[in-house]
This record gives C-alpha cells, structure tokens and sequence, in this order.
C-alpha cells in the first residue's frame, strides 16, 4: 500500500468510551468538544513533508476519508489537515 501526492494513509487510534463527571458514557463519535484525533502514519503520498511513516499525528476528525483495505479500516487525510506530528 502506497499513498501517492499529498495523501496520508494512516491507522486511527482506537478510543474506547469515556465517563463523564456525571457518570455518563460516550463513545468516541458523541465527543462533539474533541476536534482532533490520533493515528500511526502508515503511508506517506510523494508531495508530502515533514511527516513519516510510523509517526504518531493528530489530524481532524471530520476531513477524512475512511477505506476498508482486506477487512480493515484504514482512513486517508490530506497534509493539511495534520496538525500535530508526535
């Protein structure tokens, strides 16, 4: 698997739910106050800088695009919507 111009293939870091101060659980798609959210670099497209493969990264959560490869979730992202490479 390859990303190719300015497209990064990377692994989304799996959340589980979350307790609230008032004891509620939310899954990780009901964090409406959470923009960002974190991934392992497995591809980097050619026009690409700055980041690598087996990078850690924080992207937005809602420019993204999701792709089943061999029964597995994978999600692409432009460069630019990396904002924290760890």
């Amino acid at each position: 698997m390859k990303a190719i111009g300015r497209n990064i293939l990377i692994q989304p870091e799996k959340q589980g739910t979350e307790k609230t101060k008032g004891g509620l659980l939310l899954a990780e798609q009901q964090r409406a106050d959470i923009r960002y959210q974190k991934g392992l670099v497995l591809s980097v497209g050619d026009m690409v800088c700055g980041i690598k493969e087996n990078d850690k990264i924080f992207y937005d959560k809602n420019a993204y695009h999701k792709i089943d490869i061999d029964g597995e979730n994978y999600c692409i992202v432009k460069d630019i919507d990396v904002v924290i490479v760890l």
